[in-house]
């Protein structure tokens, strides 16, 4: 259940899938730049404290013999003599931030019970398991999510969160040195099981696959905290998770093997600023397997081949873990690589420290324009199923804007939730929309999505265990009506003036940031949204009140609500909300506008990750690399007879999604032959397609 220890490999030998870039050792510098890294990482309160490290190693051992009692008593219950109840056996194993021994004070646990074949995981495991755990004391908030696409119970014990998954698989009696990384494992059990499984398979295959573990984990805790800050740690709205990280940071360890941390965080940005996505991030070679498991194949399946960051899973069967990421979470992240690699740059130049690289995203002032996401329901309970339901959808909402706007129109979806407090069981989302980087806009020109909202809310609605309380509003916000609830204190920060912003870009130069900001003010100054094209309401060109006004209507309209009901973030619960199922009204959400005043890049090139951005040794030797992942990832599948990837997708991590379809057209940037015909028309008029983001940055 713990974590293993570092260790450490041959220096000349190749690790996992190709050979290193770099074999150097560290130099003074990087020595010094380590330790202030580590200081940073220590005062951010990274590290948990002696005493809770105790307190968790006693609940896994409670829970192990918790287990390990249930599995006796249904086998008892189920008519076994008592021989067999004796050696009956269940065992908790753990994976995640845990078992790779990156978690911080507070982060629950992800741990895996594996039962025998005779412990059902419906009837006994959500059902004996879960009576037992109601009934003692020290569980709390115990949540079951038996249709989840990896099935799994919440709760916390003695005050410290578990999340409990459960395989049952084909022994009958589990031995205490039970090793999960075998692929035997996985014979005869269901794809819950494999899904299950994978997570510890996973994590177990990252720790034996870097060169030095210890370095791997600092590297990882503080390229965590980046992504966190930076608002791109979320699998769930098509971001990155946990598991996602690990295996990027992995990658650069087994590149740069006797690189300390400082160094490697820098190469991490170096590798994936300069990375020509959708070129495979794998840490060794594809397995075939003798279990006939589907994996990843994009030779023969064509759903992979739809996948934009591929970052393939080191355990059989091998398959990617960021399937989830869109075009739009794409660019964000690739703009995040450029500026992370400018702030490290800075710092081994001695201009820049290590807080600059943590700055936290300032996502309400980057957009002119948002969408807002608002959910409510009656009970706690009902809150808290909804909301799970509806953040796993959120990812849809994007992809289909997307899709009906060619890719012109980009989201950036915040990457969690925010409550009024004078508003119980209420929650709202936020969508940054912006245009496309480098696409020409027309005068007066408009995205109509309308009739992608409701598609949206559609979708939302089909949820199975809907109840008429469970309720959805989507409207559009400007920048400056963002609510004050979202800031921190719920106080907004006065915004900065023209000079102060001049002032700053200026002061950005050395680290190359200047352009890149006021190439996204640029950006985001030509979106606007309309409430529709019949009553010319303009909110961007509105004065305050009718902007106000303006707001309020697409509100009301947009919410699928009455008047008496909520309609958003501007009146209070003051009664449950009660609505015949689905209400969807057909009443106009917003449109989005480009105004006449965007400003048109003069001279700006986009970030193409192509041989123009390689001017140095380190920077061929990663061009090489992805030549080389690309053409063996092909090699290693070349015998593979499956022709067809199951509905099963292993992934390994908790946030993971079940895999949804919008087809072809949903995931890539499309040609206009491949977007099937909608109402409204999208109501705006391109000379070119743009190129896959897999193709530039």
């Amino acid at each position: 259940m713990g974590s293993p220890g570092s260790s450490n490999f041959a220096t000349a030998a190749r690790v996992g899938f190709s050979e290193p870039i770099s074999t150097g050792g560290p130099s003074e510098l990087d020595v010094i730049k380590t330790k202030e890294l580590e200081k940073f990482l220590a005062d951010a309160g990274l590290y948990e404290s002696h005493e809770e490290a105790i307190k968790r190693e006693e609940v896994l051992g409670r829970l192990d013999q918790i287990v390990k009692s249930w599995v006796k008593n249904i086998s008892r219950a189920k008519g076994y003599n008592e021989s067999v109840v004796h050696e009956a056996n269940a065992k908790i194993f753990t994976f995640g931030s845990y078992r790779l021994g990156v978690h911080g004070p507070g982060a629950d646990i992800d741990t895996l019970c594996v039962g025998p074949k005779h412990a059902s995981r419906n009837e006994d495991f959500f059902g004996e398991l879960q009576r037992m755990l109601s009934e003692m004391p020290e569980v709390q908030e115990l949540h079951p999510v038996p249709d989840a696409h990896v099935p799994v119970m919440k709760f916390k014990f003695s005050g410290i969160s578990i999340d409990l998954l459960y395989a049952n698989v084909s022994l009958w009696v589990i031995p205490e040195d039970l090793d999960v990384s075998q692929e035997s494992i996985l014979q005869n059990v269901d794809d819950q099981t494999v899904r299950s499984l994978n997570g510890c398979r996973v994590t177990d295959q990252i720790l034996r696959l870097v060169p030095n573990i210890q370095t791997f984990r600092t590297t990882l805790r503080c390229l965590r905290l980046w992504a966190k800050r930076r608002g791109v740690y979320s699998n769930v709205t098509g971001f990155l998770g946990g598991i996602n990280w690990a295996l990027l940071v992995a990658r650069i360890c087994q590149l740069y093997p006797n690189a300390l941390p400082s160094m490697l965080v820098s190469r991490f940005f170096r590798v994936y600023n300069l990375w020509r996505w959708p070129n495979p991030v794998m840490l060794c070679p594809i397995q075939d397997g003798s279990l006939g498991l589907s994996f990843w194949d994009p030779r023969r399946n064509f759903k992979d081949r739809l996948h934009l960051m591929p970052i393939i899973t080191p355990a059989y069967p091998c398959m990617n873990s960021s399937y989830n990421v869109s075009t739009s979470t794409l660019r964000v992240m690739m703009e995040e690589f450029h500026r992370g690699n400018d702030i490290c740059e800075a710092i081994e130049a001695n201009k820049a420290i290590w807080d600059a690289l943590f700055e936290p995203f300032a996502f309400f002032e980057a957009y002119k324009n948002y969408l807002q996401i608002d959910i409510a329901a009656e009970t706690d309970e009902d809150l808290m199923n909804w909301k799970g339901w509806v953040e796993s959808r959120i990812r849809l909402l994007t992809l289909k804007i997307e899709r009906d706007t060619n890719g012109v129109l980009q989201c950036h979806p915040h990457p969690g939730e925010f409550s009024d407090k004078s508003k119980p069981n209420h929650h709202s989302y936020f969508m940054g929309l912006r245009r496309k980087q480098g696409s020409n806009p027309q005068e007066g020109e408009q995205f109509d999505i309308r009739m992608t909202v409701e598609d949206f809310k559609r979708d939302v609605y089909a949820y199975s265990f809907w109840k008429p309380t469970m309720w959805i509003n989507v409207c559009h916000v400007k920048r400056k009506d963002i609510p004050n609830f979202v800031f921190p204190g719920g106080v907004r920060r006065s915004p900065p003036s023209r000079s102060q912003r001049s002032l700053g870009s200026n002061s950005q130069a050395d680290t190359g940031m200047g352009r890149k900001k006021r190439k996204q003010d640029e950006i985001s100054k030509g979106v606007g949204l309309t409430e529709s094209s019949n009553n010319g309401m303009c909110i961007s060109d509105a004065t305050s009140m009718e902007a106000t006004n303006a707001m309020k209507k697409i509100e009301i309209n947009f919410g699928g609500t009455t008047g008496n009901e909520i309609s958003g973030f501007g009146k209070s619960v003051s009664a449950p909300m009660v609505i015949e199922k689905p209400v969807i009204e057909h009443s106009p959400p917003p449109v989005i506008n480009h105004e006449d005043s965007l400003e048109v890049f003069d001279g700006l090139e986009e970030e193409q990750l192509n041989g123009e951005a390689i001017q140095n040794s380190e920077a061929i030797e990663i061009e090489n690399l992805m030549s080389f992942t690309a053409e063996e990832s092909v090699e290693a599948i070349a015998g593979n007879e499956h022709t067809s990837c199951s509905e099963v997708e292993q992934n390994g991590d908790l946030e993971e999604l079940e895999p949804l379809e919008l087809g072809a057209t949903t995931t890539m940037a499309c040609t206009p032959a491949n977007v099937p015909a909608q109402k409204p028309l999208i109501r705006f008029s391109f000379t070119s397609i743009a190129k896959a983001t897999g193709n530039s940055a």
